[in-house]
């Protein structure tokens, strides 16, 4: 199990912390930002996935649940009719995002917004927002980060003109969130409201030949 390197100084300052307070509570104190040292190594966790590659397939962006499936008009990047699949992110949930296709990235923009709860159905309008339009042979997509209540930071780790394999790790956000991904409305979409997912792992769609 691997640990991004981002987690590291929320890792060592919790035990930091605990060893400052071992030495003046006790161990009955130090134990509390022990624990919350070994959440924050399993938060950021980045578990290695064999991802099978299929250009006809489109993996999950993110693990959690997906909360809708819906039919849209997206005027950032496709300028089309598309199908957004939405997927909430728990605070339990691995927290790195994955490309769902190979590609390229044509497209990135960051907006600056509020923090409400990942779920609520104003977030991804109104939440602090990283969207990234990916674009290969066949297809255009857009994958969307979006910031939840405890969340105060969305990692993206790669630049316009960066390709990307199927599966291969981009970004994360802190602390609960959700994703987005939306696709050509001729994309058959493999799940519904309530599934679980994983990234790089999960099938969500299918590209018609």
């Amino acid at each position: 199990m691997r640990i991004v390197k981002q987690g590291y100084p929320f890792i060592f300052a919790a035990l930091l912390l605990a060893v400052i307070a071992f030495a003046v509570f006790g161990i009955r104190i130090a134990v509390i930002p022990l624990v919350l040292a070994c959440y924050f190594a399993y938060f950021f966790r980045n578990p290695e996935r064999i991802v099978e590659e299929n250009k006809n397939l489109l993996y999950s962006p993110a693990d959690g649940t997906v909360m809708g499936v819906t039919e849209v008009f997206d005027d950032e990047f496709l300028n089309a009719n598309a199908k957004k699949v939405t997927i909430f992110l728990s605070v339990f949930n691995v927290h790195v995002n994955r490309s769902p296709a190979e590609g390229t990235i044509k497209y990135q923009r960051y907006t600056v917004g509020h923090f409400l709860p990942a779920f609520n159905k104003n977030a991804a309008f109104e939440n602090e927002r990283f969207a990234m339009g990916i674009e290969n042979g066949r297809m255009k997509m857009l994958v969307i980060q979006i910031a939840g209540i405890l969340a105060r930071r969305i990692d993206n780790w790669v630049n316009l003109g960066n390709h990307l394999d199927q599966g291969e790790v981009y970004g994360m956000i802190k602390f609960g969130s959700c994703t987005e991904l939306i696709v050509p409305a001729d994309v058959e979409i493999l799940c519904k409201k309530g599934d679980k997912v994983k990234g790089g792992i999960t099938v969500l769609g299918r590209v018609k030949a």
